[in-house]
């Protein structure tokens, strides 16, 4: 599914424009003049149309003038995995997304879980608890495991998708 922006001028005078490649953006911005002929220079940009994931990456970097060439290079070539990444790092921990940002500079640990007895659950069968017998394993608190886990681990929603993840 291609991707469609629209270019809000901050200039009342002005009339916005939609758009789908840097490249569109820029020639059209070159071109736009208000009720008065000057150049309109200040948008806001504005996610109309796209795949979901791609959404929320706008709305996790709070797409803008400065960053809207990185975001579209972004949505072009980087897949679904970097793109979460990307979403919960800058969106939820707090990094910063930047001209040469890539995925794999981020330290975030995702799991692919609805809940935190899930984590607590997979924790122990992982053996992250050290070797414990099978049928022990029944007579463990997950819910317990579940609440200490909450202090270093959050839940979140990408594109539809529960996650956890932790920020280091």
């Amino acid at each position: 599914m291609a991707i469609q922006l629209h270019a809000q001028p901050y200039d009342l005078s002005a009339t916005g424009f939609y758009f789908n490649s840097y490249q569109d953006y820029t020639a059209k911005a070159a071109k736009l003049r208000n009720d008065y002929g000057d150049p309109v220079e200040e948008f806001e940009i504005q996610f109309i149309d796209g795949e979901h994931i791609d959404c929320d990456l706008a709305k996790a970097i709070g797409i803008n003038q400065a960053n809207l060439k990185q975001f579209l290079e972004a949505v072009q070539d980087w897949d679904e995995d970097d793109k979460t990444l990307v979403i919960l790092a800058v969106g939820e921990c707090g990094y910063a997304f930047g001209a040469d940002t890539q995925p794999i500079e981020f330290g975030v640990d995702i799991y692919h879980l609805d809940t935190m007895r899930e984590l607590a659950e997979q924790f122990v069968e992982e053996g992250l608890f050290g070797d414990i017998p099978e049928p022990l394993q029944f007579y463990f608190d997950y819910d317990a495991i579940a609440h200490d886990l909450a202090v270093d681990y959050a839940t979140a929603e990408v594109a539809g998708q529960h996650l956890i993840y932790r920020c280091h």
